[in-house]
């Protein structure tokens, strides 16, 4: 039976504590910290940047999955990449030459991922899935935590599945979005590698068996 890792999202963590979210997740089981950025553009709120990529990143040997909700992330890989970045997830629908942009995090050492969101059908990733190492399926619309996951994106999961396995490729498969008790069974079930939790996880009483 295949490992599936857990990584919970510093959105959800007390601003104004990272240091005691960064030991919770250390004490935890999980294998990645997911450090959403946002611009306010690409989705409502801003959350934080490159300095707070940087204070963190000396303090855990995590890995550090930063995922650009962001418009024009060509314009953010290189400086995030420099502040500490192991994988740099964006989004389809903020860049036009998405191919190039999955190059360029390669070249500069990274792992790459691309996002979508629950209106993009997966079908508009088939390029791009022998390029990137990561593929992330939001299961809510993103820019706000402690949304409810939308069933009908596991299926996205599943799909992405079944072309992996065709194809032979090897990209992982990650899940974000209302992950808790009630849904993370689903969303292991489903077929995802790593599964991304915030608000259930930091209201302490996550429960992660797998």
């Amino acid at each position: 039976m295949k490992k599936v890792v857990l990584a919970p999202s510093l959105l959800s963590a007390d601003f104004f504590d990272l240091s005691s979210a960064l030991k919770k997740i250390e004490s935890s089981p999980a294998g990645i910290v997911h450090i959403d950025v946002m611009d306010g553009q690409f989705v409502p709120q801003i959350s934080y940047g490159q300095p707070v990529v940087k204070s963190l990143r000396p303090h855990t040997a995590l890995p550090f999955d930063v995922h650009l909700m962001v418009e024009k992330p060509e314009s953010m890989v290189d400086s995030f990449a420099q502040a500490g970045a192991d994988m740099i997830t964006f989004h389809l629908e903020s860049t036009v030459h998405a191919d190039r942009l999955a190059h360029h995090i390669k070249d500069l050492g990274k792992k790459a991922g691309v996002s979508i969101v629950p209106s993009t059908p997966v079908s508009l990733l088939s390029e791009l899935l022998g390029v990137v190492d990561l593929v992330l399926v939001m299961t809510v619309n993103p820019g706000f935590g402690g949304q409810k996951l939308i069933p009908s994106c596991l299926e996205k999961v599943r799909e992405l599945s079944r072309i992996r396995s065709g194809r032979g490729l090897d990209f992982l498969i990650s899940v974000d979005g209302g992950v808790n008790n009630g849904t993370v069974s689903s969303v292991v079930d489903s077929g995802a590698d790593i599964v991304v939790s915030g608000s259930a996880f930091f209201s302490g009483d996550f429960e992660w068996k797998y």
